[in-house]
């Protein structure tokens, strides 16, 4: 039997002691492609934190490729893209330089990254449909290039899942169709994603199940053409 990349059972997470999502279970096996969805405040990026270990993880069971959470040490398998629009304009970068920094999980904090390194730096950057911008300033980059910028810098570290917040929230049809087809090419890969998503219609081709959360439990777990049957969440739920 294949051991899930992610394996809750009773979870519990929160901020300061204070539970906000309680008596989560959930299993994604490998090459799934899983959104979570749920209306403002209902949990679910305090779930997919609680995964990720930035947040208080306050009961039940977290497994992270069969190992314990307070023992799995290979972070760098698991790769975020936070939600956020754009970089910063106070980050004065190259694109090159941006990705980089999502190596420093392979490299740590002392290593000095090599030919290899380089190499899947600029793979990184081609695979979101950057290399021809390698060079160019980060700020100078249009908001949905930036969006891209820092998927590449997630996939510097080699993940076999990406955790992804709202990657499509503000940025325009055209640059969510683009984004579609980075996230095909990762699904070709056999990337396992987890998309917190308001709003699954730009990557619900992509998608095999959809979660949701709501009052700070999970509340329903369907594969994608059940969901599609039901009607899923389209825009007016809230990020």
């Amino acid at each position: 039997m294949t051991t899930p990349v992610i394996d809750l059972v009773d979870a519990s997470f929160g901020y300061r002691q204070r539970p906000v999502v309680t008596g989560a279970s959930l299993r994604i096996d490998p090459g799934e492609r899983v959104a979570v969805v749920g209306p403002n405040g209902s949990g679910k990026s305090t779930l997919v934190k609680g995964i990720l270990g930035l947040n208080d993880h306050l009961g039940g069971e977290v497994l992270l490729f069969g190992t314990p959470m307070s023992r799995f040490r290979e972070r760098h398998l698991i790769g975020y893209v936070p939600q956020r629009h754009t970089v910063s304009a106070a980050v004065r970068a190259t694109a090159t330089e941006i990705v980089a920094s999502g190596r420093l999980p392979r490299l740590g904090l002392l290593g000095r990254p090599g030919r290899a390194d380089r190499a899947v730096i600029a793979e990184s950057l081609a695979l979101v449909g950057l290399g021809d911008v390698a060079r160019s300033g980060v700020n100078d980059l249009s908001g949905g290039q930036q969006r891209r910028v820092l998927i590449a810098r997630a996939l510097a570290s080699e993940p076999r899942v990406l955790v992804m917040d709202e990657p499509t929230a503000g940025v325009d049809v055209g640059n969510q169709k683009v984004l579609a087809q980075v996230l095909g090419r990762l699904v070709d890969r056999g990337v396992t994603l987890v998309i917190i998503t308001h709003d699954i219609e730009p990557v619900a081709p992509l998608l095999t199940r959809v979660v949701t959360v709501d009052t700070g439990r999970i509340t329903d777990d369907v594969p994608m053409d059940r969901a599609q049957a039901a009607g899923a969440p389209r825009p007016g739920w809230e990020a």
